[in-house]
């Protein structure tokens, strides 16, 4: 799989026509397939979209194709694609009366609705054939749960300059491509930068400069206003998978990656990435993720999930398919991934996002550095919740108490307010605000917090609330004033709060 040759993006204009003109798009997929065979394939789970690719048009053979990568009858084949061009420029190739493709293509809707397209190789695309399950080190993966939750989390606003990190088949470097005037992509793996080359062209969009090796390595001292990368993160002994394992000790590749981030943003560039970080006997692990921040930068760290050593083992000798070798094989990869763990006194794996963002704040000795954990649903894209969190730091920042009980404050959009206590009690035992937007979050307030944000709407300073709430509820309001601040940085904190000009 690794050594065959890839296709020339030459040809791509043309196939890309006929692609859309047989509507092989996401929408057109879920429209053929339906729900419970669209939702199969995002299991690698293929057999319900065979059935229902059964027929002779355009659609079924190119999802037979270059989806399920099923051998297709050379005369089905050219009613769907410029059958010629395509054996010629490598995207397909002819034994005897049948066509077979050479490459995984897997549409992909862009934010805005984009009619794009994944090259990858074959039976690497999440709902490709057979899923992962490769062993081969120089393979290169199409689009996964890791690279959308990526280019979601990503701030999307237009710079002149972006670089994509590691960049596989080239999924965040297509999402660049919309709002990034230069965009740049590196990967260590050469193929990696040829499939990139090939989904931005069949994508129609315009190419990007590619440069090879690791890191920051092919990039020198440039900056950027926008760095992502999905890095190859997996914890593991050895190096065994280029697009998977980081090849250096413990998440040393991911702590490296973060820490040199600092000197190639640009002031006020984001960088935004996904990682695996380990947690230590004896030692904290947002302290350890504390320590990763480069000098310069403010940061946002969310932990979305951990796994104890050994279900983190099973998960990725499954990925790579080692699970299907000989046993005794698989039992010594298994220990072998234990005995690094212990080696290293690695209790478990952290899973999470990790955002950075240049600031003259952070430089001046003020970063703002937020390490959370966060295992519940959000909202995607999540891009500008990201961007609003980084702005209300700014502001919380700028803000002693004096300056919040002089400010005005509105609810943000779709926040509710539920009371919990036991059914038929006068009073709730607590009340939570909770949001149905961004990070979906929680929090538990006392009857002054809920009084308070329930009626801010701009319109009177935090401290006048107060005075009334504290009126009110017969309480002394200097005490009400002076216990509040908190409450009240913590609830824009998180954005339940906004911070709003004064209205009459």
């Amino acid at each position: 799989m690794s050594t065959t040759s890839l296709p020339a993006p030459d040809h791509s204009p043309r196939l890309r026509e006929a692609l859309l003109a047989a509507v092989f798009t996401a929408d057109g997929l879920l429209d053929l397939l339906g729900a419970p065979a669209y939702a199969a394939l995002a299991r690698s789970e293929t057999v319900p979209a065979l059935r229902a690719t059964r027929g002779d048009s355009a659609l079924e053979i190119l999802v037979r194709l270059f989806l399920l990568q099923q051998p297709v009858p050379c005369e089905r084949a050219r009613a769907a694609l410029p059958l010629a061009e395509c054996i010629e420029g490598g995207w397909v190739t002819r034994t005897g009366d049948e066509v077979r493709a050479t490459v995984d293509v897997r549409p992909y809707s862009g934010p805005e609705g984009q009619d794009w397209y994944i090259v990858s190789d074959l039976g690497c695309a999440v709902g490709g054939a057979g899923g992962i399950g490769s062993r081969e080190e120089g393979v290169v993966l199409g689009v996964g749960g890791a690279s959308t939750t990526l280019a979601g989390i990503t701030v999307r606003t237009p710079v002149a300059s972006a670089l994509d990190v590691g960049t596989g088949s080239g999924i965040q470097a297509l999402h660049a491509s919309q709002h990034a005037t230069r965009v740049t992509a590196t990967d260590l793996n050469p193929r990696a930068l040829d499939f990139t080359r090939l989904t931005l062209a069949l994508s129609g969009v315009a190419p990007a400069e590619l440069r090879q090796g690791s890191l920051y390595e092919p990039v020198g001292t440039e900056t950027y206003d926008l760095i992502v990368s999905n890095p190859p993160f997996v914890i593991s002994p050895g190096a065994r998978l280029t697009y998977r394992d980081g090849g250096m000790g413990g998440d040393d590749l991911c702590r490296t990656l973060v820490q040199q981030t600092g000197d190639r943003l640009n002031e006020g560039g984001y960088a935004h990435f996904l990682a695996n970080w380990q947690h230590i006997e004896g030692e904290e692990w947002q302290n350890r993720l504390s320590s990763w921040v480069p000098y310069g930068c403010d940061a946002w760290i969310v932990q979305r999930e951990v796994q104890d050593v050994t279900q983190y083992a099973e998960l990725w000798l499954r990925d790579s398919g080692d699970h299907r070798t000989d046993p005794a094989e698989y039992a010594a990869r298994y220990d072998a991934w234990l005995d690094e763990f212990e080696a290293r006194k690695t209790k478990g794996i952290g899973f999470g996002w990790i955002t950075l963002r240049k600031s003259a704040a952070a430089a001046a000795g003020n970063p703002s550095v937020v390490i959370e954990e966060w295992p519940h649903a959000v909202e995607q894209p999540l891009g500008p919740a990201v961007q609003a969190h980084f702005a209300r730091q700014d502001y919380l920042r700028e803000q002693d108490d004096a300056a919040l009980l002089a400010g005005h404050f509105a609810l943000a959009a779709e926040v509710v307010q539920e009371q919990v206590g036991l059914p038929g009690a006068e009073d709730p035992e607590h009340v939570v605000l909770r949001q149905n937007r961004g990070m979906r979050r929680a929090t538990k307030v006392d009857a002054v917090g809920a009084g308070f944000a329930g009626v801010c709407d701009g319109t009177l300073p935090a401290g006048r609330i107060l005075d009334a709430i504290a009126q009110l509820m017969s309480e002394d309001p200097v005490l009400l004033r002076d216990r509040t601040p908190q409450a009240i940085r913590l609830l824009v904190e998180e954005g339940f709060l906004e911070p709003v000009p004064p209205t009459s």
